[in-house]
């Protein structure tokens, strides 16, 4: 079973915006972090967004001031707005979503993101 479904890829123009969502199943409970991660072709995935169960922030240097993550506890989503995109950008992205007093890590299936200049 998808207990991670991501939404919103697509295909953007230089300076464009898109929205991510990432839905985590009600089985998913007790969520601790939500995030992004994004792998361009030829490279290792790494890491881009992060928020904590307190709404506290982090960014990759590289989004910093053009992306916003933020989080809907009453719908188990975290959601990603990109902002004056680039092509670099250009990656299928994944949510990541832990849980739990172990941690356990949960993936989503990836979404495709392309950027064109």
């Amino acid at each position: 079973q998808v207990q991670l479904v991501e939404s919103g890829g697509g295909l953007v123009q230089a300076g464009g915006s898109l929205r991510l969502s990432c839905a985590a199943s009600r089985t998913i409970f007790s969520i601790n972090d939500m995030g992004w991660y994004r792998q361009a072709p030829g490279k290792q995935r790494e890491f881009v967004a992060r928020i904590t169960s307190g709404g506290s922030t982090n960014y990759a240097d590289s989004v910093k001031g053009r992306f916003t993550i933020s989080r809907d506890n009453a719908k188990n989503t975290v959601n990603l707005q990109m902002n004056s995109l680039k092509p670099e950008d250009t990656a299928v992205y994944y949510c990541k979503v832990t849980n739990g007093p172990s941690w356990t890590v949960y993936w989503g299936q990836g979404t495709q993101v392309t950027v064109s200049s």
